[in-house]
C-alpha cells in the first residue's frame, strides 16, 4: 500500500475536519428546524400542512403545476375525485408522457 506525501496528508486531515465541522452544523440546524416546528405546532398550526408548504416554496409556479395536473390525473383514475378532472387533456397528455 502507498502512503500520502505529506502535504496531501495534510490537505486530506483539513478536507476532512472541515466535513466533520459542516456535518455538526447541519445537525444544529436541524435541530433548529425541529424546534421551529414544535414551536408552530404549540401555537396550533398544522405541522404536516406547514412542512409540505415549504416544500412548495421550494418549487417554482409551473412544478407545483405540473405535480397537481399529474396528481388529479391519478386520483382521477382511481376514482378519487367526483365529476371531470379539471385539466386539459393534452396537457395531462403531455405530463403523463414526460415522465
Amino acid at each position: 500500500m502507498t502512503t500520502l506525501q505529506a502535504s496531501a496528508q495534510n490537505q486530506l486531515r483539513q478536507l476532512v475536519e472541515q466535513i466533520e465541522r459542516l456535518e455538526e452544523e447541519k445537525k444544529a440546524l436541524a435541530a433548529d428546524i425541529r424546534d421551529k416546528y414544535l414551536e408552530a405546532k404549540a401555537v396550533g398550526f398544522d405541522v404536516k400542512a406547514l412542512r409540505q408548504v415549504v416544500r412548495l416554496r421550494k418549487k417554482s409556479q409551473q412544478e407545483r403545476q405540473e405535480e397537481e395536473t399529474v396528481l388529479e390525473v391519478y386520483l382521477h383514475a382511481l376514482g378519487m375525485l367526483d365529476g371531470a378532472p379539471s385539466y386539459s387533456t393534452d396537457a395531462a397528455d403531455k405530463m403523463m408522457a414526460a415522465e
